[in-house]
């Protein structure tokens, strides 16, 4: 296989014909000039060093030296290098959701977002894995087949989006028999496929093709990413919520159910996406127990330069043409050197820049990527630098620029891992100083105010004249003052809460211990005996009877009429 890695230099290649052009007029303005004296012949016979044929060899010769040289500045490369590796490992594929709905913000700085760290993340954990990507929506494609190129991955990463996606939706059924249909026909290897989504199928089946899954024998892991609250899905570029057909603002919730069912029926596990870190241990422990196997990989190295070949063959056009004279009197020969060391002092400086342009080195994938940052290319830049940083791990640059670009697209803790591995190879205090104020700025960010004092005080001491660190870190004191403060008011607030609940308490329990003396009171007052109460029940029942005889007596008694006379 054969390519050019630079091939915006072939069309220098058009300079040949021009400079033939130019030859051609020049010849015959020269030959139009020469019959003004007199007849040819007669002219041949008066010059008899000047040679007709040795000019236009000459010119050729520098042409076809030109020409050799452009191609060598466009860096032919012959073929790959393709090494059989043994390997120990897993085959993964990972289906991320890029519906619209995995635009919403419940999570920061947006689920899809947040699912791209996880995934790479993931990738950064692998050592002799392989992985593949899928994107799904309301259809899906394969976006990286299955390799071992961890690099190619994160390129694939970093450019998924949900307009890539002609059909919106959430077809969970389709990205996992996708998924299936994915894997190497490898046996005995552990296969794991990741779904990545917020649970929201909208075309069903998922159950039933994560149960066929499982009977293939693979295992199928659901990442679920969002709030269960829901979230409103935002429009990019406008500032608005997407709206139903009545008007009413779209809420997308995580469905959890769902996306337990789904993993239940794969024989895998569900993990709900809050913090990278310890979802990414849990998956990561589910991962391991996977059985592995030692497979070959196909590792396709960098093309190999081939313009070694080229440049010789190019210096070897330039000796011929300075062995080479113009005209054929051996008398003239010193002149004609002198010329032509002139001229071979020229050709070996451009051959000599040739060389030097023709192998890309870390410094050139370190000034590509820094035209890519400028452009506002955060992730092309980032794919440089980490070429760079592959090319010369010990280039504290390298992981300086990495770094920026992973802060500029806001992956803050794999940034803070570059400025730490610039710092500790950076031998220039300034430069050490600005790895340092950079990761002060990330833990300012992220309200991480002790991390951050720590090092703005690091880089002040490597550059005590930063006025801008110095204010920082001024500010991080003020606002870390702020912020114990804040924590004794609540505290403080937490502990006056507390008390009037203690004192509410205890009015509660000295009425309660009132109410208990009262009974108490009331279970210590002397009880009449028995044979009291008997005593007085039948002195009751004697006054009861002896006013009952006195009644019947009284009844008995002869009545008398008294007679009242009118007078």
């Amino acid at each position: 296989m054969f390519r050019f890695a630079d091939p915006i230099y072939l069309y220098l290649l058009a300079l040949i014909p021009v400079l033939a052009l130019i030859r051609f007029l020049t010849y015959r303005n020269q030959k139009k000039r020469l019959r003004k004296f007199g007849d040819p012949k007669l002219l041949r016979q008066l010059m008899p060093d000047v040679s007709r044929f040795r000019p236009s060899v000459k010119f050729w010769i520098l042409q076809g030296a030109l020409a050799l040289l452009i191609v060598m500045l466009a860096r032919p490369q012959f073929g790959t290098k393709i090494n059989n590796e043994q390997r120990v490992g897993i085959e993964t594929i990972i289906a991320m959701d890029i519906s619209n709905s995995m635009l919403a913000e419940d999570i920061t700085p947006s689920r899809l977002q947040r699912s791209k760290m996880m995934v790479e993340n993931l990738v950064d954990h692998f050592t002799n894995d392989k992985i593949g990507l899928i994107v799904f929506a309301g259809d899906a494609f394969v976006q990286l087949p299955i390799t071992s190129d961890y690099v190619s991955a994160k390129m694939f990463l970093s450019s998924i989006d949900p307009s890539m996606m002609a059909t919106q939706g959430t077809d969970i059924a389709r990205a996992i028999d996708m998924a299936t249909h994915s894997f190497t026909q490898e046996e005995g290897i552990g296969k794991a496929i990741i779904v990545i989504t917020d649970g929201e199928d909208h075309e069903g089946g998922a159950l039933e093709a994560a149960k066929a899954a499982k009977d293939a024998g693979m295992r199928v892991y659901v990442l679920g990413v969002g709030s269960t609250n829901g979230s409103p899905i935002p429009i990019p570029g406008t500032g608005d919520y997407m709206k139903d057909n009545t008007g009413n603002t779209v809420m997308s919730a995580l469905n959890e159910e769902m996306c337990r069912q789904v993993a239940q029926a794969g024989g895998g596990a569900y993990i709900h996406v809050e913090n990278n870190s310890a979802a990414q241990d849990q998956l990561d422990n589910e991962l391991d127990k996977l059985s592995k196997k030692e497979t070959t990989s196909t590792v396709y190295s960098e093309f190999d330069e081939q313009f070694q070949a080229v440049a010789i063959l190019a210096l070897l056009l330039l000796i011929l043409e300075i062995c080479i004279f113009d005209r054929r009197n051996p008398l003239l020969r010193r002149l004609s050197l002198f010329g032509s060391k002139k001229k071979a002092a020229a050709t070996v400086a451009l051959l000599l820049f040739a060389l030097t342009a023709g192998a890309q080195t870390d410094r050139q994938y370190i000034r590509e990527g820094n035209k890519q940052f400028r452009l506002g290319q955060y992730d092309k830049a980032e794919v440089s630098y980490r070429k760079a940083v592959e090319k010369n791990p010990k280039n504290p640059q390298a992981a300086y620029n990495l770094g920026n670009a992973l802060m500029a697209q806001k992956k803050d803790s794999a940034a803070v891992q570059q400025f730490e591995q610039s710092a500790r190879m950076e031998t220039n205090p300034l430069r050490k100083s600005a790895a340092y104020h950079n990761m002060g700025v990330i833990c300012q960010t992220h309200k991480m105010y002790d991390d951050a004092i720590e090092a703005y005080k690091n880089s002040l001491r490597l550059n005590p004249n930063d006025d801008e660190t110095r204010y920082n870190l001024v500010l991080c004191k003020h606002l870390k003052k702020k912020q114990d403060d804040k924590q004794k008011q609540n505290q403080q607030n937490k502990d006056d809460k507390q008390n009037k609940d203690d004192k509410k308490d205890d009015q509660k329990d000295q009425k309660q211990d009132k109410k208990d003396d009262n009974k108490q009171q009331e279970q210590q007052k002397p009880q009449m005996s028995k044979d009291n109460a008997e005593q007085l029940l039948n002195a009751a029942i004697q006054n009861e009877k002896m006013t009952q005889d006195k009644m019947k007596k009284q009844q008995q008694q002869p009545q008398r009429r008294n007679v009242l006379k009118n007078w």
